[in-house]
């Protein structure tokens, strides 16, 4: 059994925890990724989020610690918001094509793992001053077929970073789309079984459907029903497919392209709802896309 999620933060003096996920508009938590705004610092990034509607955070951990991503200006700033999760940025990747993500992305790269393992490391250190419960990254392209070298390699490497966040009070989730649902499913299993012998909490999933569109790797609803027991949290974004085999499709604002928003909500319910945090990573009117996003999941809040 997953064990239920842990509890967000807010930022403040004394106050490690501050209360439960909560569920607004018949939904979770309405949140946003930080590094959608591109924000130059806490101040600008507390500005957009107001603007923009939401509630809550998911924190990009990478910066934290260099200026002015100050814990001062972290509690100055971000104070009265839910910090629902955070998110690791594996060092090394190239999204500039398809194909050099695939090379480059998540754990892949033996020969930048050491480097990544330090960047972990400082990364589950700032969760645990924040008291950041849950943990988000991508894997990489995990292979096809588990018996390829590879595969195990990155089992290893995953299960490492599950011990690392973990010893800091973090789970871990993984975020799909750049392998197909049942790939991802066969490779957790394996983690399980790294996790479990070391006494480590499972990997869960952090479910964005609209990277199943980008990457070609089916079905978004279908991909929720074979992954639903393991969200843990889910990125509201949406896109459209690619004409051309091979390329990226393209990312559009939530409720014009492919998702079928009111069949996704319906599977999300089947469980506990988890923290929905909104992610937008194309266009230069992104708080307002955002706030449009947000509009569109409390608007299927009150329709069903």
């Amino acid at each position: 059994m997953l064990r239920e999620r842990r509890e967000s933060s807010k930022i403040s003096e004394g106050a490690p925890i501050s209360s439960r996920i909560d569920h607004r508009d018949g939904q979770g938590l309405l949140a946003a990724c930080s590094w959608s705004l591109r924000p130059e610092g806490p101040e600008g990034l507390a500005r957009d989020l107001a603007l923009a509607g939401v509630q809550g955070v998911q924190l990009h951990l990478n910066p934290l610690g260099q200026a002015p991503w100050t814990m001062d200006n972290l509690r100055a700033s971000l104070g009265g918001l839910q910090v629902v999760s955070g998110m690791f940025g594996p060092l090394g990747e190239d999204y500039s094509t398809l194909e050099t993500i695939r090379r480059t992305g998540g754990v892949r790269m033996t020969e930048m793992w050491d480097a990544n393992r330090q960047a972990a490391e400082k990364a589950a250190a700032w969760c645990k001053k924040l008291s950041v419960g849950l943990v988000t990254l991508h894997a990489g392209f995990v292979p096809p077929d588990g018996g390829d070298p590879e595969h195990g390699v990155m089992v290893e490497r995953v299960a490492w970073l599950a011990g690392c966040f973990g010893g800091h009070g973090a789970r871990l989730a993984l975020e799909t789309g750049q392998e197909r649902a049942e790939t991802l499913v066969r490779f957790l299993e394996d983690v399980d079984r790294a996790t479990d012998a070391a006494g480590v909490e499972r990997v869960g999933v952090n479910f964005d459907p609209a990277n199943m569109i980008l990457y070609g790797m089916g079905d978004p609803i279908e991909a929720l029903r074979l992954l639903r027991r393991r969200v843990v949290q889910v990125h509201i974004k949406d896109a459209l497919p690619s004409a051309t085999p091979g390329e990226w499709g393209r990312e559009v604002v939530v409720g014009t392209g492919g998702v079928r928003w009111m069949e996704f909500f319906e599977v999300l319910r089947e469980g506990a709802m988890p923290p929905l945090v909104i992610e937008r990573e194309a266009g230069e009117t992104r708080v307002e896309d955002i706030r449009e996003a947000a509009r569109v999941v409390r608007q299927i809040g009150r329709r069903t």
